[in-house]
């Protein structure tokens, strides 16, 4: 089957596993990695399930669509270009996802807007005590960023109101 342009994978018959739609949005467009509302949705940061697998790349901005799904990619400046690890989805397979900390950050130097307070509580952000607030400023400091300089106090204010209270199990 023909995913794009030069870029191929066994029908169903033929091979055992298929490859995992973040496998897939990897191999599409290179260098990319997933982040945004997918990886968001991956560590269960927000309650929406997102149907489409979003990454973004330095290359320009690109949607596809195939036989695994849609998948958007968004522009980010080649400075922007890190935060992100190598992560095993499966037995078998692994993908490049950014962290929760910089998927928030992705999502936040991208979106209009992002840099009000209620724009960060609109997110309803979720499972908040996996951000490494130490992590998360040393990100958002390497961006380098004024809108990321300008949110980072309304997204601490939030990571802590919701944190609070909570005794981890």
């Amino acid at each position: 089957m023909q995913l794009r342009r030069g870029i191929y994978a066994f029908p169903p018959p033929y091979v055992g596993e298929q490859p995992l739609q973040y496998v897939v949005a990897n191999r599409l467009v290179r260098p990319s990695y997933i982040s945004l509302q997918s990886a968001l949705s991956y560590y269960g940061l927000i309650p929406e399930h997102v149907a489409s697998v979003t990454s973004v790349t330095t290359g320009r901005p690109l949607t596809l669509r195939n036989e695994f799904g849609r998948f958007l990619y968004r522009h980010i400046k080649t400075d922007f270009f890190f935060g992100f690890r190598y992560w095993q989805v499966s037995q078998t397979q692994s993908a490049f996802i950014a962290t929760p900390e910089k998927a928030i950050l992705d999502l936040l130097y991208l979106t209009p807007n992002s840099d009000d307070e209620a724009y960060i509580r609109e997110l309803r952000l979720q499972n908040l005590d996996i951000i490494d607030i130490e992590r998360l400023r040393q990100l958002t400091a390497r961006a380098n960023q004024p809108k990321l300089m300008r949110t980072l106090p309304h997204l601490l204010a939030v990571i802590q109101e919701e944190t609070k209270g909570y005794v981890p199990l």
